[in-house]
């Protein structure tokens, strides 16, 4: 059984925090209890959630630097029972730097979870859209990897540099690591190009593909505005149920891994 997955991609503009929050809502509506983790300085998983990164007195960052525990952070997320997050705030950068020079740098996040493994039947960690030591503590701690993608050429190359990452992952510091499948974002099935790049990343890289892909959606863009997950913002748009099914999908596939 997984309990941690990692959801990374070092391509921006992904679907990726979009892809955080909507499973950790659903998740929760579905009446699992699941922590997000927001690993990204910039805090648009935070913001998202409606909360101000600006305002907190402690983050993520006083956790990896050593000077407060999760358990101490953590924020329940208002208006989904079940849910909380591990905010970030920009000082965090500053932690990625302080990092650099910690032995085990690599395995400080996952050492800081060890603590509320239990408590959660799911945490979802979202990964800075980079491939830095950051993210590197993001997969160190993780059990397993979603990879939400864009379906578009780009984002489909960065597929293959992201699994070299965690092929490395994979034999410096986490060996049991895996990729748990991808999750196919901003999806137009009337493109021919969008079906392809879709066939061509099963075909090629031979990964598991969640589905059903998830349209693109003006909705997505007025959610976060709002510090609202899709699910909240617009509960009966294609977007939300898409995440809905896949959010079952995800769930299932960490309990029979």
């Amino acid at each position: 059984m997984i309990r941690v997955i990692a959801v990374a991609n070092q391509k921006g503009g992904v679907a990726k925090t979009t892809t955080v929050q909507s499973l950790g809502v659903a998740m929760a509506e579905q009446g699992h209890q699941v922590l997000v983790v927001d690993l990204d300085p910039q805090a648009c998983l935070t913001y998202s959630l409606g909360f101000n990164p600006d305002e907190f007195g402690s983050s993520l960052h006083d956790v990896l630097v050593r000077r407060a525990r999760v358990s101490e952070v953590l924020c329940p997320v208002p208006g989904v029972e079940g849910l909380s997050l591990v905010p970030a705030t920009i000082d965090l950068a500053g932690a990625e730097v302080h990092l650099l020079s910690r032995t085990g740098r690599e395995h400080v996040l996952a050492r800081a979870l060890a603590p509320v493994l239990n408590d959660y039947d799911a945490i979802v960690i979202d990964c800075p859209p980079s491939l830095g030591v950051l993210t590197i503590n993001g997969l160190t701690a993780a059990e397993a990897v979603v990879v939400p993608l864009q379906c578009e050429a780009l984002s489909h190359r960065g597929v293959g540099q992201l699994l070299e990452t965690i092929e490395d992952v994979r034999q410096f510091a986490n060996e049991k690591l895996r990729v748990l499948g991808v999750i196919p974002t901003m999806y137009d099935a009337r493109t021919t190009h969008a079906r392809k790049v879709l066939a061509e990343v099963e075909e090629r890289y031979g990964l598991p593909l969640f589905c059903p892909p998830v349209p693109k959606s003006v909705r997505f863009a007025e959610a976060p505005e709002l510090g609202r997950s899709i699910l909240q913002h617009a509960p009966s748009s294609p977007g939300a149920e898409a995440y809905r099914a896949l959010a079952v999908q995800v769930y299932d596939a960490m309990q029979t891994t």
